[in-house]
């Protein structure tokens, strides 16, 4: 195959007709694409940093050369944090600045653009982690035309299909792009739903759901079938074209009608110039009084130990100030920062949980951790910049109808262990780890969640992320009662239909006896690496402690931080010399609730250091953050890729085992902290 831009300069014809966000139809001498005929380069993203090496300095590699590939490569590796401040041509700059591989990152800025790539090779579960849409748009952007993965997770492929970049999980193509055969687009979308082969043939999300919006209406009644929950759910937000009637069931595909829409300021800049660029100004929202926004990421990135440099500040702000202007001009409730002080109202998922969401509703938000309301026991799922411009002005999201997995958790959790270590452990399980939920619905049932706080199950719907599923639930009960009375001063009485038919299909059962589980660790790297905290072979210093974000700044884990800290002040203990502990609040209700019940006072005594809410360090957006890779930090936020949270290495853990390490200055559990000082 031709290698290098010169090559690709001597290639036949080939324009892309772009529409601001690189949507559009591909034409070759003016008619519609029908096949891919590749005359760039192939990337293998090998777990070999010799073989990068070679592709990037100009030798052109083979599936044997190239040897295995790297699994489970991260939309933070493709667009880690700091590049997420652009969202047009100069993303593609970035693309994959910081994948990592044997220890290194090889790939700079420019060098996929510059070395003429069209094709991208990777291993499993590509693109797993934030749903952040610019990863897709900085590969297309950067010239990349087709990724060929051996797997890949949901809202990556799903954007990408938004933006009209080709995937495939077809290695076989790899010997016949290298020949110079063309790739018919049929083939390419022959294992696709319809709904998705459209929306790449329209060139885009965006296009094609203004043209089908106007003529849609709420689905007939469904076939007389047992049904999951979130079957019911989704059949009673989907929505049908005139000419084809959709009844949504496992592996179908079409447009719902979600009750709430939300976005946070990472996103809207995005989408507020997509929007402009293919629908010019002003736009017509659809429902607005159903769209909230929230400005949630950035209030703590000016601070210094964020180390976020002139050159990405003067990106924020600029995000910063089209998040405001984009909420002022069409009048969206707006969650912002808090006034005089540093900090927001709050984490956007939080807020929702608190203030809007309900059983049985639909929420699509900008954030892989929407799932998080699903423990009220509504559908909540996170979509890229394209499926929330489209649901912007359309109302509507595309959803496949996803299987379900039935996560029954028996047993009676010990003292001490939280829904952080339940996730922990589900996310060590081998089936699961390669791949088992992705694409899936969570449901989680049995005696182990009915005796959770609502804030607890919340930790388990939120990290269905990291399982790769599409979302997660737990149909409501009494404690759902008790939630939105206590929090809302709802009087909510569970419907009859709120719960999946006794006879209803599950793509399988995962029973856990939740009794026989012990605290648990991620070790660096992967949520997936889990280990026991009494199953570490060496004992593990740790700099930093942080506990916040959606996952851990709830009222139940700012409990457990309390129980562990007002323990260790009683017995005159403090931070350990050389550890640096953050608690940050996930919302303003919540540090209230810690004032109210006199926590704050003694998180202070200790030695811990208090943040307003804001995502924060688990975003790389505030304190907390790693300066240096020989750092260590003890987490109890929800994902520890490569360069989460600054470039050490990340363990994660439950609220109350971070409180304890950052009482002992390495990790230990509580009881082993209670041990230590009887």
């Amino acid at each position: 195959m031709p290698a290098g831009p010169a090559a690709r300069a001597a290639a036949p014809p080939y324009t892309r007709q772009t529409h601001g966000n690189g949507i559009g139809r591909r034409r070759i001498g003016g008619t519609t694409l029908t096949s891919l005929h590749f005359t760039g380069r192939t990337l293998y993203l090998s777990v070999d940093p010799a073989a990068v090496d070679r592709q990037l300095a100009g030798s052109d590699l083979d599936e044997r050369s190239a040897g295995p590939l790297r699994a489970d490569i991260s939309t933070d590796e493709i667009t880690p944090i700091p590049v997420l401040v652009h969202y047009d041509d100069e993303l593609g700059r970035h693309a994959h600045v910081g994948f990592e591989t044997g220890g290194r990152r090889p790939i700079g800025r420019d060098t996929i653009r510059r070395g003429g790539f069209e094709v991208i090779v990777g291993g499993k579960r590509y693109g797993k982690g934030s749903s952040r849409e610019h990863s897709p748009l900085a590969e297309l952007r950067a010239g990349i035309r087709l990724v060929i993965a051996e797997s890949f997770e949901r809202i990556y492929r799903q954007n990408a299909d938004n933006l009209g970049l080709f995937t495939s999980t077809d290695l076989g193509l790899l010997p016949r792009i290298r020949s110079g055969e063309p790739i018919p687009v049929d083939e390419l979308l022959a294992d696709r739903d319809p709904l998705t082969a459209g929306i790449l043939r329209a060139g885009g999300l965006l296009r094609y759901g203004r043209s089908v919006a106007a003529g849609l209406r709420p689905v007939a009644a469904c076939a007389d079938r047992p049904r999951t929950l979130v079957e019911k759910i989704i059949a009673r937000h989907a929505v049908s074209t005139v000419d084809d009637a959709w009844d949504p069931h496992p592996g179908s595909a079409g447009f719902v009608r979600p009750d709430w829409r939300y976005f946070h300021d990472i996103y809207t800049a995005m989408c507020a110039h997509m929007l402009h660029e293919t629908l010019g100004r002003p736009l017509v929202l659809h429902d607005p009084a159903s769209i909230v926004s929230f400005e949630d990421h950035y209030s703590y990135a000016h601070r210094p130990e964020v180390g976020a440099g002139a050159e990405r500040l003067a990106g924020i702000r600029r995000m910063s100030e089209g998040h405001r202007a984009f909420v002022a001009e069409y009048g969206i409730r707006d969650h912002g920062y808090l006034v005089g002080e540093e900090g927001s109202e709050g984490i956007s998922h939080a807020v929702m949980i608190e203030d809007y969401a309900l059983p049985g509703q639909l929420l699509a938000g900008t954030d892989s951790h929407t799932p998080h309301n699903g423990a009220l026991g509504c559908l909540a799922y996170g979509v890229g910049s394209t499926d929330m411009a489209t649901a912007l002005t359309t109302g509507l999201t595309r959803l496949v109808v996803p299987e379900t997995l039935r996560i029954e958790l028996t047993g009676r959790l010990a003292p001490g262990v939280m829904a952080k270590d339940i996730v922990l452990h589900l996310l060590a399980q081998p089936d699961l780890r390669a791949g088992l939920g992705v694409g899936k619905m969570f449901e989680f049932a049995g005696p182990a969640v009915a005796g959770l706080s609502t804030d607890e199950r919340a930790t388990l719907t939120n990290m269905t992320a990291e399982l790769g599923g599409l979302s997660g639930i737990v149909a409501p009960d009494a404690e759902t009662v008790r939630f939105l009375n206590e929090r809302r001063g709802l009087d909510f009485v569970p419907e009859p239909w709120m719960r999946s038919d006794d006879d209803a299909r599950y793509a399988g059962v995962v029973t856990v006896d939740c009794g026989t589980l012990a605290p648990m660790l991620a070790r660096p790297g992967d949520p997936g690496n889990g280990v026991p905290v009494d199953g570490l072979e060496a004992p593990v210093r740790v700099d930093l402690a942080y506990g916040g974000s959606c996952t851990a700044g709830k009222r139940a884990d700012f409990d457990a931080y309390f129980e562990v800290l007002d323990w260790a002040a009683r017995r005159g203990l403090r931070v350990a010399a050389g550890v640096r502990f953050f608690l940050q609040y996930g919302t303003v209700a919540v540090r209230d609730y810690c004032r109210a019940r006199g926590y704050t006072e003694t998180f202070r005594r200790v030695g811990a250091e208090i943040l307003q809410p804001a995502c924060g360090a688990c975003a790389g957006c505030g304190p907390g953050l790693s300066r240096r890779p020989d750092q260590v930090t003890i987490s109890a936020i929800n994902r520890n890729f490569p360069g989460r949270s600054g470039p050490g290495k990340v363990w994660l853990a439950s609220p109350a085992t971070v409180a304890a390490s950052a009482i002992a200055g390495e990790i230990v559990g509580f009881d082993d902290l209670v041990r230590r000082h009887p």
